[in-house]
């Protein structure tokens, strides 16, 4: 029997069911989790567990609700289908399987599964285009920590971050070039918000001011969530032949003011308020649609920007299953395995 190599596509996970105990289910798991509350474990648990989750998984279960579809969760059977689609284009000589960091189908069953049909090597592929510690960082530690345990490790490959990966921009781009962009009054690029702690570890603790993080990507700061969501948008707006006045980028989600910034409901309140009456988002940081796409954006924010005297908010339709994107990814891994 000829030894295979396995793909595994990770992502963050989606409750069970958008019942309340499902999403409080899910939402424990999530939050306890170090690298997304990097903060002592003992206030950690406190917070998480007493605060946090008792309050808002009534009211994320109500959100979930309306995210839902008659397949289920859009995270889950769009990566269900990517992994499905990328197995055919890839063939017999490798494993592809979807994984998440949180519920099912979780990482350590996955990982379980494909050892048992003598794989030699595992190519992690986490479906974040650009690094960040509590999304690829989480995943990548949650895959190693399983393997250490196991006799047999096999060879281990990473993907990081590829958001500058000719493939992912042309996918990314043609999901885009499906609207009349260069009809909307302004474009926003938003990015999912993280704290500014956080981002600073990326760089040794130093503000991201120090290294022009908005400007340039370097050694430094290659590994900064910041500077690789602003070197994004770049090379998607000279996909798109965008001036800088055309766009900006912001970032969604924020739990409280220390996260990074410009916050985008903010900017859609001062979009609108400034005339601009039809706007598009584009989300380059989430490969399927989500909550923080589908509802967030495009239910509350959209709402927001018509209550403030916009008149049209659309928002791009993420990669999720899109025969460009599968493409992409399939590259991206061949050109990984060639690299051995």
């Amino acid at each position: 029997m000829k030894s295979k190599t396995a793909v595994l596509l990770l992502n963050i996970g989606t409750p069970d069911s958008p019942e309340t105990f499902k999403v409080r289910k899910y939402l424990f798991e999530f939050l306890n989790d170090k690298r997304v509350i990097d903060i002592p474990w003992l206030l950690r648990k406190m917070l998480v567990n007493f605060i946090i989750v008792p309050f808002r998984a009534p009211r994320s279960a109500k959100l979930y609700q309306k995210l839902w579809t008659w397949e289920g969760s859009p995270l889950l059977f769009h990566g269900v289908s990517v992994q499905q689609k990328l197995q055919q284009k890839l063939g017999e000589g490798y494993i592809v399987e979807f994984a998440t960091n949180y519920q099912r189908p979780n990482i350590k069953e996955v990982v379980e599964k494909v050892l048992k049909q003598n794989v030699n090597r595992i190519i992690a592929f986490p479906l974040f285009p650009q690094y960040a510690s509590s999304t690829t960082g989480s995943a990548i530690e949650k895959l190693l920590k399983i393997l250490a345990h196991e006799y047999k490790i096999p060879a281990i490959t990473t993907i990081l971050q590829y958001y500058d990966h000719p493939l992912y921009l042309e996918a990314m781009a043609a999901r885009i070039f499906d609207y009349d962009y260069l009809s909307y009054d302004h474009i926003l690029i938003s990015y999912h918000g993280l704290p500014i702690n956080q981002v600073n570890k990326s760089h040794y603790g130093k503000a991201c001011e120090h290294y022009n993080c908005t400007i340039e990507v370097t050694e430094q700061n290659q590994y900064c969530y910041h500077a690789s969501c602003y070197a994004t948008s770049r090379l998607l707006a000279e996909k798109l032949n965008l001036d800088e006045n055309r766009y900006t980028v912001c970032f969604q989600s924020r739990i409280a003011k220390n996260w990074l910034s410009p916050f985008t409901d903010e900017v859609i309140t001062t979009l609108a308020k400034e005339g601009k009456k039809r706007l598009l988002v584009i989300c380059p940081s989430f490969t399927a649609d989500s909550l923080e796409t589908t509802i967030e954006i495009g239910h509350e924010y959209k709402d927001l920007f018509l209550q403030n005297g916009g008149t049209k908010l659309t928002i791009v339709e993420s990669l999720n299953d899109s025969e460009r994107w599968v493409d992409a990814i399939g590259e991206m891994i061949s050109e990984k395995k060639n690299l051995q």
